[in-house]
């Protein structure tokens, strides 16, 4: 079962989709939500979840005072998870909803999305390879804001994501179990 942890639908539970993705594990989620608490990163931020899987990233981050979340999932079924997942979360928080679902692949919706995202969750399956992974980081890049904070999740043995060819610049990485996350921000700082 997943949860949101934290926040104003604290316990809401959310469906999982039966395959294809792999959910951040609660343990990973609260370790990762209190490190971007303490940045500051995600009262009345504009929030991006790619490869959202279940939506529980962007869904945790609205529950703790994200103003908006996009939420991108190329399965159609996964997507449709992730829509009943925001209608829960919008329930528990008896808001409108804030949190939007697009079923599309990354990169053809990072191609007409708007920006500017504030905080980005990128959680590819452990198989993109890093070309896709760096690609979809480019198309990103335009798309932030100055001092956006992006994290990204992958296998503990993948390889360091490119953030130099995104122009983003490494903030802190840290090993979970079989995940690693990397925080980034825009290379220049947002300065």
């Amino acid at each position: 079962m997943t949860r949101i942890i934290a926040g104003a639908a604290r316990g809401a539970r959310l469906d999982v989709p039966g395959a294809g993705t792999r959910p951040t594990s609660d343990r990973v989620r609260e370790s990762l939500f209190g490190a971007l608490e303490s940045m500051d990163a995600i009262a009345g931020a504009r929030v991006l979840d790619l490869y959202a899987g279940s939506g529980a990233l962007g869904l945790e981050a609205w529950s703790r005072g994200a103003e908006r979340v996009d939420l991108v999932e190329i399965s159609r079924p996964a997507a449709n998870i992730v829509g009943r997942n925001a209608a829960v979360v919008a329930k528990a928080m008896g808001a409108a909803p804030a949190a939007k679902v697009h079923q599309s692949a990354v990169r053809a919706y990072l191609a007409r999305a708007q920006g500017p995202f504030d905080l980005v969750f990128t959680d590819p399956p452990y198989d993109l390879d890093d070309a896709a992974m760096t690609a979809d980081l480019v198309a990103l890049a335009p798309l932030l804001s100055p001092d956006a904070v992006v994290v990204i999740e992958r296998g503990k043995r993948a390889t360091p994501p490119d953030l130099e060819a995104s122009g983003l610049t490494l903030l802190r990485e840290k090993a979970y179990g079989d995940t690693r996350v990397w925080w980034a921000e825009i290379a220049d700082g947002g300065a």
